[in-house]
């Protein structure tokens, strides 16, 4: 069985980045309130920017939060926030990609893996843990589906 779940470090960091957002966010309220030392319209767009950039980083986090389980021909997905648990055979996977990108000399592996109920998966080798497992289990159990990467 393979359990692929997201990197806590990916986690960490993101909770920090709110935090920061957050802080300034505050800060920047409670300088409207008390001082008033720059113009309201300075205070409107910064304010919704930061609260627009708060939600975006909350609702991939969100997102982003799932368990995967790979193993005795079956994909189970679980997504704790929505409560929700969803089991695949083997052969309900329509078909699976893996897309790789060479960016200041990292290499960011993805796979996608689409199922014949419309519904897909998406899970990265920086994001998650247990990456190259999958992959391997999926070499061998659907290997028929994969969609050969043409080179350029």
């Amino acid at each position: 069985m393979v359990a692929i779940k997201p990197k806590i470090s990916t986690y960490i960091s993101l909770t920090l980045i709110l935090l920061v957002l957050l802080i300034g966010l505050i800060l920047l309220l409670r300088d409207f309130a008390y001082t008033g030392s720059f113009a309201l319209w300075f205070y409107l767009v910064a304010c919704s920017l930061i609260t627009l950039v708060l939600l975006m980083l909350l609702v991939k986090m969100m997102a982003g939060w799932r368990f995967i389980t790979a193993g005795k021909d079956h994909i189970i997905i679980k997504l704790p926030l929505k409560g929700m648990t969803k089991v695949y055979p083997i052969n309900e996977i329509l078909l699976w990609e893996e897309e790789v990108v060479v960016a200041n000399k990292k290499e960011f592996k993805q796979v996608t893996i689409s199922f014949t109920d419309k519904n897909s998966i998406s899970v990265s080798n920086h994001e998650h843990e247990s990456y190259t497992e999958l992959i391997n289990y999926l070499k061998k159990k659907a290997i028929k589906q994969m969609i050969k990467n043409k080179k350029a």
